[in-house]
């Protein structure tokens, strides 16, 4: 089923102000190399259950230093059906030295890098990495964020200790504060107890779509 009332989403910003956002579908540093469809702010929406867990997973971490830099939350369905139309396009191969040097894009649904149904429709997922408060960077995890590769795999061990160590301290906080982790992208989780776990919604992301 798929809606389109953003009633019981937020901005994850006004609960989690010191968050930092670089929001990438909708810029054109992405695997599509274009703006994604449905995306019209730079700016996160969540549901207002997750984004509270979130809080605490940020509050949590910036005591030890780092502050919350998010990738996606939620994504309108019909940003998924543009990655679904990306995949089908055979001659659009322009960023695949970046985010799928080693794959061929139609295999990204199949390994599991992509979603036909993304949890992120439902408004309780969310990509993310750790921002270093001494250094101003990303904490070191061993790979970027959506690269098609086994690398990806929270668990892959061809890492260094302190890339591995990085990525299981970002996986601790999230999973203390009701998150599951993905076993083929360490920057993805999902609130466990999500408050839409069978609705897939479809507003566009922008400030106006919760704030209406």
């Amino acid at each position: 089923m798929t809606h389109t009332d953003a009633a019981g989403f937020v901005l994850l910003s006004d609960v989690v102000p010191h968050i930092v956002q670089e929001i990438r579908y909708f810029s054109t540093f992405n695997f599509v190399g274009d703006r994604v469809d449905g995306y019209e702010e730079p700016i996160a929406l969540m549901t207002r259950e997750a984004a509270r867990a979130l809080k605490s997973v940020s509050n949590e971490m910036m005591v030890k230093g780092y502050r919350l830099k998010v990738f996606d939350a939620y994504r309108p369905v019909r940003a998924v059906k543009h990655f679904i139309f990306w995949a089908i396009e055979d001659e659009d191969v322009r960023m695949k030295p970046y985010f799928y040097p080693d794959i061929d894009k139609q295999d990204a649904f199949e390994l599991g890098y992509i979603a036909k149904q993304s949890s992120h429709s439902r408004g309780s997922a969310i990509d993310l990495t750790l921002l270093d408060m001494k250094t101003g960077r990303e904490v070191d995890m061993g790979g970027p964020f959506d690269l098609f590769s086994e690398v990806s795999h929270p668990d892959y061990r061809g890492v260094t200790d302190e890339q591995y160590a990085n990525r299981m301290l970002l996986r601790a906080a999230m999973e203390r504060n009701g998150f599951e982790p993905y076993e083929c992208e360490w920057w993805h989780f999902r609130l466990a107890d999500e408050p839409f776990p069978d609705t897939f919604f479809d507003f566009p992301v922008a400030a106006g779509s919760v704030k209406a």
